[in-house]
């Protein structure tokens, strides 16, 4: 019998009730937990505070121009921040296109198709990959897929489309498509270690029920199993795409650090995260201002992604009952 969504947030709440009610022989342990959470929610009002403080002169200065503007120059402006944000955008995109199919995929090997010896090796390997520091992934792009790129895969991709848009201009290496492409195996072991978990508590008696129903493997990866753990799926999209919009050195590395608006995915730029960690060092007045404002920027798209994420996984819950 499945439980709605009220149901299970009554029950939840008459169990709080319980346990404020509860005997009073643990209020000192009580007060701490009360006092821990002011405490976290001071320091997160004092943070947001702090940064919105430092943004102001820059908003109240440039205003609405600092999100519309085309032009950023550290300095004495002008400060518009328009090619960081698609900068920011599309680097994410391309970084989410390539890492959540291969990611779920890779899940899926990883509990259903790898032997058993294998996967234990093969599942650490992931974590491991996880814990990497980012400036190494800046560094592997720089040694390894700046030659590659400049000298393989950007001229057969200007090749397939005959130079046109996506992929026009001189086949440099660095650029908008490299920067995707290392964010993507950045949130790879991400995607994958969240996906596997909540896949392999999908019950075990849907997938016998889809097999001897005479669906292929296939047919039961895609209609059972994936529908059944997408709202944690949803949860590891949306922590990939967090880390995507706030990597800052690998991104620095590999970008070009050229704020402009894009013309092809070989185009330089810079993001919001990377032009931050770039020019904060030699910043000074009214540039530390609009760095703020950045940083601003930043966590409004974050937090909207985050909410994004939660908006789709209640739907997903909502239809999984």
């Amino acid at each position: 019998m499945k439980t709605s969504d009220t149901d299970t947030q009554v029950s939840r709440s008459d169990v709080a009730e319980r346990i404020r009610l509860s005997a009073t022989s643990d209020r000192p342990y009580q007060l701490l937990l009360r006092g821990t959470a002011l405490f976290f929610g001071a320091v997160i009002v004092l943070f947001v505070w702090s940064i919105l403080h430092t943004a102001w002169p820059a908003l109240r200065a440039f205003g609405f121009h600092m999100v519309t503007g085309k032009t950023w120059a550290a300095g004495n402006g002008p400060y518009g921040a328009l090619p960081l944000i698609i900068d920011t955008l599309l680097t994410t995109l391309i970084a989410l296109v390539i890492a959540v199919p291969v990611g779920l995929a890779s899940a899926l090997a990883l509990l259903f198709l790898i032997p058993q010896k294998v996967r234990s090796t093969a599942s650490s390997l992931i974590e491991l990959l996880a814990a990497v520091p980012s400036v190494v992934y800046g560094l592997w792009g720089v040694w390894y897929l700046i030659p590659w790129f400049t000298t393989t895969l950007q001229p057969f991709l200007a090749g397939i489309t005959g130079g046109a848009w996506p992929f026009s201009g001189a086949p440099v290496g660095f650029g908008i498509l490299l920067a995707g492409v290392v964010l993507s195996v950045m949130i790879l072991p991400t995607i994958v270690a969240i996906s596997r978990d909540v896949i392999s508590v999908v019950p075990s008696e849907l997938i016998e029920g889809g097999l001897s129903l005479g669906a292929t493997r296939s047919q039961v990866f895609t209609r059972v199993v994936l529908p059944s753990a997408r709202t944690g799926i949803f949860g590891a999209i949306a922590l990939g795409a967090g880390r995507a919009l706030g990597e800052t050195i690998a991104v620095a590395m590999v970008i070009g650090s050229n704020p402009q608006i894009p013309h092809s995915l070989f185009s330089s730029g810079a993001t919001l995260a990377s032009t931050i960690a770039t020019q904060f060092g030699e910043a000074t007045g009214s540039t530390t201002n609009a760095l703020a404002a950045l940083a601003l920027m930043l966590m409004i798209i974050t937090a909207s992604v985050n909410a994004g994420a939660r908006v789709l996984t209640r739907r997903a819950a909502r239809g999984a009952q």
